[in-house]
């Protein structure tokens, strides 16, 4: 990991986390929102590596703001270890998203301005906003949609985020594979929202989605059942049970579990957007 600290002539102190699979992937963008971000503040640059000099350098921020270049596997292990540090409350962070076009739908859903100058700017003179967060009952967190089944009856195994490198080449020259196609499984689960049953073993389902609004402490629950019928509420806390089961969290796929519950934490994280007017 390398490390610089040019001077800036503003009031922020910086802590700049660039992913390594940003710099391979556009280095250019890279550069730019170094540029602009150095001639801004005070910003200390970090190139990390590998995932523990990712933590070790997120960990020794001091009283920087981290500034995440990436991606949104790079913006969700971010926050992951905040969560993880139970830091999450001690300020905001923000990101410059640098990668392809499927890895940063999560950062734009969020308001995470597109291109590195305007995100960078939104870096510096950007307003913190607090948002909700869903975490589960092993500490995992959850920063737009959970999604069961993840994808498709052919899903592998679960994966980490770093797992990415290993396709990374090939991601730059063809856009993600579309999911399989082919007729959807059912599963058999047991759906409580906040203690009230919204569905039993005996009524299969074929998706579970559970959505944190962004803010107000509530999440957007919608249940498809396999006879074609939808329904929607809002709740705090979510508990699915029944036979092993996957499920997709943001960009990641974990389980199989046979139950887990989510629980909305208001304004937990911080993210700093565009200011009202931008």
């Amino acid at each position: 990991m390398s490390a610089a600290e040019p001077p800036g002539d503003g009031d922020h102190q910086l802590l700049v986390l660039i992913d390594p699979l940003a710099r391979r992937y556009d280095g250019e963008s890279v550069r730019i929102a170094k540029d602009v971000l150095s001639a801004g503040a005070q910003a200390k640059i970090c190139l990390a590596d590998s995932p523990d000099e990712f933590a070790k350098a997120l960990s020794r921020r001091g009283s920087r703001r981290p500034v995440v270049v990436g991606d949104d596997h790079a913006l969700l292990r971010a926050v992951s270890q905040l969560h993880r540090e139970r830091e999450l409350s001690g300020g905001a962070l923000a990101l410059i998203p640098v990668g392809a076009a499927h890895t940063l739908e999560l950062a734009h859903a969020l308001g995470v301005p597109r291109g590195a100058v305007a995100a960078a700017r939104t870096a510096l003179d950007g307003a913190a906003r607090r948002l909700d967060l869903l975490v589960d009952d092993s500490d995992g967190v959850v920063l737009g949609e959970l999604r069961i089944p993840a994808a498709s009856p052919t899903t592998g195994p679960p994966h980490t985020v770093w797992d990415t490198c290993r396709t990374f080449v090939s991601s730059l020259v063809r856009p993600a594979p579309p999911a399989p196609s082919g007729p959807s499984r059912a599963h058999r689960l047991r759906v409580e929202a906040d203690g009230v049953l919204l569905n039993g073993l005996d009524r299969p389902v074929e998706t579970v989605s559970v959505t944190a609004q962004g803010d107000g402490g509530l999440a957007d629950v919608v249940i498809r059942t396999a006879a074609g019928r939808t329904h929607t509420t809002e709740a705090k806390a979510v508990t699915v049970s029944g036979p092993d089961f996957r499920y997709r969290a943001d960009i990641s796929v974990a389980g199989p579990v046979r139950t887990r519950t989510w629980t909305v934490r208001e304004g937990a994280w911080g993210l700093v957007l565009p200011a009202a007017g931008d």
